[in-house]
């Protein structure tokens, strides 16, 4: 039996490590400035999962805490119980703080990662997760003019991504 918590440990370390892996392929964003993207961004699209699922009028609102991390705020409409869904978390830079990369927690010490693959801080923002089965694109705007969004969607499908899934809140 006493074998068993290491063991426990070391799986628990893998899950953990493999929900903030950076896909294959994908490279983030250098330069970035956690300043120009605190703030709110309304999703444009996103592949579908069950924690937004159903939401319409989705936002995150990104601010700073008194520790240097990053509170996350996101909140969308659920129209079949016709009331708003609100989720707080934290986010941390993996890495250093010029590089597109955090690891954001809902749930305690579990973190999911939160890779910045495109970004003008002024206009848009592309975001996927630890895997290609994550994927948003963001906008400062409640929409996003139609020509970036077509280059966004052209640069997520050569990267990989089921850009036919998307679904457009």
């Amino acid at each position: 039996m006493k074998r068993s918590v290491p063991v426990l440990a070391v799986i628990l370390a893998l899950v953990i490590t493999a929900c903030t892996q950076l896909p294959e392929g994908i490279t983030p964003v250098q330069g970035f400035e956690l300043q120009r993207y605190l703030g709110q961004w309304h999703e444009v699209a996103r592949l579908d999962h069950r924690f937004e699922r159903g939401l319409t009028q989705v936002t995150a609102l990104y601010s700073l805490r008194a520790d240097g991390s990053v509170k996350v705020l996101n909140r969308g409409w659920d129209a079949a119980r016709g009331t708003w869904k609100e989720a707080e978390g934290r986010a941390v830079f993996l890495g250093t703080p010029t590089e597109g990369r955090l690891k954001v927690s809902f749930f305690g010490p579990f973190y999911g990662a939160y890779t910045i693959i495109a970004l003008d801080p002024d206009r848009y923002s592309m975001v996927c997760g630890p895997d290609r089965s994550y994927f948003w694109i963001l906008s400062r705007e409640p929409r996003l003019d139609p020509q970036t969004l077509e280059q966004l969607l052209a640069r997520a499908r050569a990267l990989g991504f089921a850009t036919d899934k998307l679904i457009y809140p």
